[in-house]
């Protein structure tokens, strides 16, 4: 029995597969924003140092990254107090809806859309 494969389809599904992970990636950073859990003070770390990270895109990978210089304090030091005059809705995890609260489903959901939306 021989077995021939359409390298030329599986190439596809696997270039949307990755195309549909960084719509994915976006539509997390998108939901982010507009739920207003990312503490907030001048704009600068959530409006223009959020950004979707696609250097691994080959291997499968895209990451949310929050670069600023104060972005990991503001996350991991408990002792911040985070205010919530312009975002309501911050908070100090704010991704912990994502990985393990009430959006841990978010991103299937989100990226089955998208790989739904490129495959058709």
């Amino acid at each position: 029995m021989k077995i021939t494969y359409n390298t030329k389809n599986i190439d596809m599904v696997n270039e949307n597969a990755r195309l549909a992970l960084i719509d994915t990636a976006e539509a997390i950073k998108t939901d982010l924003v507009q739920s207003q859990t990312m503490p907030f003070d001048t704009g600068t770390m959530q409006n223009d140092s959020t950004f979707v990270d696609d250097k691994r895109l080959i291997k499968g990978v895209a990451k949310i990254v929050v670069d600023t210089v104060y972005s990991r304090k503001v996350y991991f030091d408990p002792e911040i107090h985070i205010r919530q005059e312009k975002n309501p809705n911050a908070k100090q995890y704010y991704f912990d809806d994502y990985i393990s609260g009430n959006k841990k489903d978010l991103p299937v959901k989100y990226f089955k859309q998208m790989l739904k939306r490129r495959m058709t």
